[in-house]
């Protein structure tokens, strides 16, 4: 089984793997459906990384919010599983970048 560090590290990986890809901003984005399901794929990484923290782990650090974080995915995707590319940029430019210092500070101070 995997400590949080390592899930969070996960994390990390998985913004930064987003972050190379979508150096073409959001015309690039919106014209590639394979670098869309590139990123929609890393974005639900990460929600399934952020699942799999203890949920004790999760309320010591309620800096973040993991439940939505978790509950991502569902939002990313609709009903007919056709990818909602308005959210997913909002996510990518509005909410990684703050979710990815978040993690540094809780890796910083020791997430074990």
């Amino acid at each position: 089984m995997r400590d949080p560090s390592q899930r969070l590290r996960g994390v990390l990986e998985a913004i930064e793997r987003i972050e190379d890809r979508i150096s073409g901003g959001r015309a690039a984005f919106e014209d590639d459906a394979m670098l869309q399901v590139w990123v929609l794929h890393h974005l639900q990484i990460i929600s399934e990384a952020c699942r799999s923290l203890p949920e004790n782990f999760r309320q010591q650090r309620a800096e973040v919010d993991w439940s939505r974080l978790v509950g991502m995915r569902h939002v990313l995707v609709h009903q007919d599983f056709e990818i909602d590319t308005d959210i997913v940029w909002a996510v990518v430019e509005r909410e990684l970048p703050m979710l990815k210092q978040k993690v540094n500070e809780i890796l910083d101070r020791g997430a074990d």
